[in-house]
């Protein structure tokens, strides 16, 4: 009989077979999820690339005390930027560049470089208006911070040169009285400057988004040619910003002219409209008859203007009165004031003026309404007529540049009608808001038509009236506008962060 095999090499057999399939089985499934594994693995085992260097952080990050204000800042930023990916690369180092400002500075106050930063990403972004995310309401929330805290008035001019914001000669709304550089001005860095306040920056100007926050809305400016000078600046500003230019129009085909005193442009893709109304005074313009048969003019200076009929249908208003204060008649104050039936024989002007505004606050308290309409009053605009006024040979021919270096002198020359206008609006009860650009004006000395207020003007016609009052659009006005974009933003959301 054979001997039968050993029954311990059979198992052997068996084991070493079993094993060899499981260390198959085991690595087969290693390397096809190895790239799973990878990622724990790397926990414990970080991988090594000994080419790589990593520099230090800057000095300044290195060595600089905590600072709560500046953490808040940064961290700010970040998420701003986290939250609009339209923004560029270049928005983004701006954006930094303004945190790394308030960390060397100690950021007591982020206000300037934060609205700095937040205007520069508008300019910057992709979109060239708001509503593209959910980032909208941090970037609102941003610009609106920046300016809260701002005295907007108090400032200085600084030289851009990414200004003026619309080219001379690009807008048909500018009439040939402003229209400077097509009246053969010679020289143009006095479109160059743009104003600052101390304490932040202003936005720039954005047309889309300003006409957002308008959608739905009537803008009407009441005033005098002054604020026909402003609305034909914000026409031109808001005209650049529409890519088709044709979805603007004067809802009864008026071209803007001297002679013309109301407007009504539509913009119909916001279904909103910008207006302006022509008073003089805002109190009520009248005649009389004397003894001798001759008709005198009157200025009723308890009743409103008869354009108030547009004011109630507005929801925003810009409203001015004060260069016409100045003429002749007005200032003389002999047989011209009115209240009732009552003929003053003489009047004084400052007087007429606060009687007059206070009759104009006195029908906004009672016709207006404070949660829907939002008022402004803008402030007296500086002249600057040297060896005489404008109607005895003034002159400000050949001024090229703002005041730069003042002793005090400009920036605190204040009219005693601004004091006049800030007594009235402070007693009452609608809350107005004074856009105060007396001061800003002060410096601009350069900006005024002066001599080339026509298209005939040349060098030769200096002795004839020049216009030292209003200003050259583009120009000064447009800052102005700026103001008021600068205070919707504080009062008025955009549409798609309401």
């Amino acid at each position: 009989m054979a001997d039968s095999p050993p029954i311990s090499s059979d198992k052997n057999r068996y084991t070493l077979t079993i094993f060899l399939s499981a260390s198959l089985f085991l690595s087969v499934v290693f390397l096809s999820n190895r790239r799973y594994l990878q990622q724990s693995l790397d926990d414990f085992f970080p991988p090594v690339h000994p080419q790589t260097f990593t520099p230090p952080p800057p000095p300044s990050l290195l060595l600089r005390k905590p600072n709560p204000a500046a953490d808040d800042a940064e961290s700010e930023a970040r998420s701003f930027a986290d939250g609009d990916k339209n923004i560029t690369a270049a928005a983004v180092v701006v954006l930094e560049a303004a945190v790394l400002k308030d960390v060397d500075s100690g950021a007591a106050n982020r206000s300037d470089s934060a609205a700095a930063a937040a205007s520069e990403i508008s300019s910057s972004s992709t979109d060239t208006g708001f509503g593209s995310g959910g980032g909208e309401e941090e970037r609102e929330r941003v610009m609106r911070d920046g300016l809260k805290d701002c005295d907007l008035y108090m400032g200085s001019w600084v030289r851009d040169d990414d200004y003026p914001i619309y080219k001379p000669g690009s807008c048909e709304y500018v009439d040939e009285a402003f229209d400077c550089q097509g009246n053969g001005r010679p020289d143009a860095d006095y479109l160059r400057w743009r104003w600052k306040p101390h304490g932040c920056d202003l936005p720039r100007f954005n047309a889309t988004d300003f006409l957002e926050r308008l959608r739905g809305q009537k803008l009407l400016l009441v005033g005098d040619s002054m604020n026909r000078n402003q609305f034909e600046s914000i026409l031109c500003l808001l005209r650049e910003g529409l890519p088709d230019k044709t979805r603007m129009l004067e809802i009864s085909g008026h071209k803007i002219t001297k002679g013309r005193g109301s407007y009504v442009f539509k913009f119909l893709d916001f279904n909103c409209s910008v207006e302006y109304a022509l008073s003089h005074y805002l109190v009520k313009e009248g005649s009389r008859v004397n003894g001798q048969g001759n008709s005198n003019p009157t200025l009723s200076i308890d009743q409103v203007d008869k354009t108030s009929k547009k004011w109630k249908r507005a929801d925003i208003i810009v409203f001015n009165t004060g260069h016409w204060w100045r003429h002749r008649k007005t200032s003389r104050g002999v047989n011209y004031y009115k209240e009732g039936d009552y003929l003053y024989p003489h009047l004084d002007v400052t007087e007429a003026y606060r009687r007059a505004l206070q009759t104009w606050g006195r029908w906004i308290d009672q016709n207006l309404n404070t949660s829907k309409q939002l008022v402004f009053y803008r402030g007296y605009s500086s002249a600057h007529f040297r060896g005489g006024d404008w109607d005895s040979g003034g002159s400000c021919y050949n001024e090229k540049e703002p005041v730069l270096n003042d002793d005090g002198a400009i920036v605190n020359s204040y009219p005693a009608k601004m004091k006049v206008v800030e007594e009235v609006i402070a007693g009452m009860k609608f809350p107005v808001r004074l856009l105060n650009v007396t001061r800003l004006t002060n410096f601009r000395k350069d900006g005024h038509p002066s001599v080339y207020r026509k298209s005939s003007s040349t060098n030769s016609s200096i002795k004839v009236v020049q216009d030292c009052s209003h200003w050259c659009l583009p120009g000064v006005p447009d800052a102005w506008n700026e103001l008021i974009y600068a205070n919707l933003i504080l009062k008025l959301p955009s549409s798609n962060n309401a």
